[in-house]
C-alpha cells in the first residue's frame, strides 16, 4: 500500500503522529520496523488492545515489519491511571499473564514470510540493569519538568491519590524500550492509544538524544460511543478477547447490540473490510436500518477474527435460535451454558423436573421474567410465554424432562424479545 497512512487515517486509527509528513514518507519508502507494547496486567487482552492489534496488522499487511512487545518489565510495574495506584502483582502470576497474552497475539499477526513478525519482553533488557546504570544512562536524559507535565502524572499530582515513583518512572522505562529495540532491531516507529502520548514521545525523546536520530510515533483514538457510556464495556464488566473470560456468545452480542450511531464507525477501525464495503453497508443502515445489516456483518467479522470461524458459526446459531425462531435443540452443551450465562436465569429441581413438579408458571417467576404468579398466568392467557421457543397454552403446564436443553437448561421468553433461563440442579 503506497499510502498506508491515509488509509489508517480514513479509517479513523490516526489520532496524533509525530511529524505526519516525514512518517507518511517513511511509510512509503518502507519496509519501516514498528512495535507495540502490551503490559501483562489481566490475564487477557481486552477491546483496547484489539485496537493496537489491528493496527499493528494493518502496517504488517502494508509491508512493514512488527515487533510485538509484552511487558514482563512494565508489566510489575503498571501505568499510571488518572485513578489511583495499580496492584503490584506477584512475579510468577505476570510471567502466566505473559504466556497467554503472546498466545492472543499470536493469532492477529503474521510470524513467517518476509514481513514476519517477532516476539520481544523488555525484562530481557531490563531485569539485569542495576539501578544505578539505569538511573546514569537513561534517568540523565529525561527532564523532570516534562515529566510532570504529562496527562496521567499531573491528573495523579493533583488528585488526593498522588503518585509513587513507582508508576511515575514508568514513562522511563518504556521510553528506554524504544531505544533499545531502535537499537537491536532498527525499530523506528512505535504505536499505541492517545492516552499514551506522553510515554511514546518519551522514546522519540530519548532516542533523538542519545542516537541524534528521529523516530516516530503514532497514537489512535480513544474509541467512543454515542451513547457516552465506555467502549468494551457492558453491565457485566469488560469485554476480553480470552474466551474464559467473555464467551465467544457475548462477544458477538455485544457488536449485534451496536448502535446505528457507532457500526460504520466500529467497521473501520475493527474489520479488515474495504471502505467501499463499508460505504455499502452504511448506505443500507441509512435505508433499512431495522435490517442491522452493518451490524451482522461487523459481529461476523470481529468475532471470527477474534475467536475463529468454528465458534463464531456457535454463536451466531444460539443468536438465530433465541431471536430469530432456529433451532434451539440444536445447540451444544457449551454454548447453551454461554447463553445462559447472559440471561436473567434462575434454578430449578432437576429431581422435581423429573418428577413433573414444576410448573410454567412457577418457572417463568424463579426465572424472573415475571414478578408474581399471577402476572406468569396472564402471560400465558395472552399468548406470550414460550419454552424453549414453543408457546405455553395452558396454566397447568409443566416443565417435563425432555425440556431439559442438555440435559441441565430450560430457555424462557415472555414476549418477543424477554428472555430468561432455568438451569436444574
Amino acid at each position: 500500500m503506497s499510502d498506508v497512512l491515509g488509509e489508517l487515517q480514513q479509517r479513523g486509527l490516526v489520532a496524533l503522529t509525530t511529524e505526519e509528513a516525514a512518517l507518511r514518507a517513511a511509510l512509503a519508502e518502507g519496509p519501516v520496523t514498528y512495535y507495540v507494547g502490551f503490559d501483562p496486567t489481566a490475564p487477557s487482552l481486552h477491546m483496547g488492545n484489539l485496537v493496537q492489534l489491528l493496527l499493528a496488522r494493518h502496517l504488517q499487511d502494508a509491508g512493514h515489519r512488527p515487533l510485538m512487545l509484552v511487558g514482563g518489565a512494565t508489566g510489575l510495574i503498571g501505568d499510571p491511571r488518572m485513578s489511583g495506584e495499580r496492584t503490584l502483582n506477584d512475579r510468577e502470576v505476570v510471567a502466566g499473564w505473559i504466556d497467554k497474552i503472546r498466545g492472543q497475539i499470536e493469532r492477529f499477526i503474521d510470524f513467517d514470510g518476509p514481513y514476519a513478525a517477532r516476539m520481544v519482553n523488555n525484562l530481557d533488557w531490563t531485569g539485569e540493569v542495576s539501578a544505578i546504570d539505569f538511573l546514569r544512562d537513561i534517568g540523565k536524559h529525561f527532564s523532570v519538568n516534562r515529566m510532570l507535565a504529562k496527562e496521567a502524572v499531573s491528573a495523579r499530582l493533583n488528585s488526593e491519590h498522588g503518585i509513587s515513583f513507582t508508576e511515575f518512572s514508568y514513562q522511563v522505562l518504556q521510553g528506554n524500550d524504544y531505544l533499545e529495540l531502535f537499537r537491536r532491531y532498527g525499530c523506528t516507529l512505535q504505536t499505541g492509544g492517545s492516552d499514551q502520548w506522553g510515554n511514546l514521545t518519551s522514546g522519540v525523546d530519548l532516542i533523538r538524544r542519545v542516537e541524534r536520530t528521529p523516530v516516530h510515533a503514532l497514537a489512535t483514538p480513544l474509541i467512543t460511543k454515542a451513547d457516552g457510556t465506555k467502549f468494551g464495556k457492558t453491565e457485566s464488566g469488560t469485554i476480553w478477547l480470552d474466551s474464559d473470560l467473555t464467551s465467544p456468545y457475548a462477544f458477538l452480542q455485544f457488536w449485534l447490540n451496536a448502535d446505528d450511531r457507532d457500526v460504520i464507525k466500529y467497521l473501520k477501525v475493527f474489520s479488515f473490510r474495504s471502505l467501499a464495503e463499508i460505504a455499502k453497508l452504511e448506505q443500507q443502515t441509512n435505508e433499512r436500518p431495522q435490517a442491522r445489516a452493518a451490524q451482522r456483518a461487523l459481529a461476523e467479522d470481529v468475532t471470527t477474527l477474534v475467536h475463529g470461524p468454528e465458534l463464531t458459526a456457535k454463536a451466531l446459531a444460539a443468536t438465530e435460535a433465541l431471536f430469530g425462531g432456529g433451532e434451539i435443540r440444536g445447540l451444544d452443551v457449551e454454548t447453551l451454558g454461554h447463553v445462559v450465562a447472559e440471561l436473567p436465569s434462575g434454578t430449578v429441581s432437576r429431581s422435581g423436573v423429573l418428577a413433573g413438579e414444576v410448573g410454567a408458571v412457577d418457572a417463568l417467576v424463579s426465572s424472573g421474567l415475571v414478578a408474581s404468579k399471577g402476572a406468569a398466568r396472564r402471560a400465558i392467557k395472552e399468548g406470550g410465554a414460550y419454552v424453549n421457543n414453543v408457546k405455553v397454552t395452558a396454566e397447568d403446564a409443566v416443565i417435563a424432562a425432555d425440556d431439559l436443553l442438555g440435559e441441565r437448561y430450560v430457555l424462557l421468553r415472555r414476549g418477543k424479545k424477554t428472555l430468561g433461563a432455568l438451569t436444574a440442579e
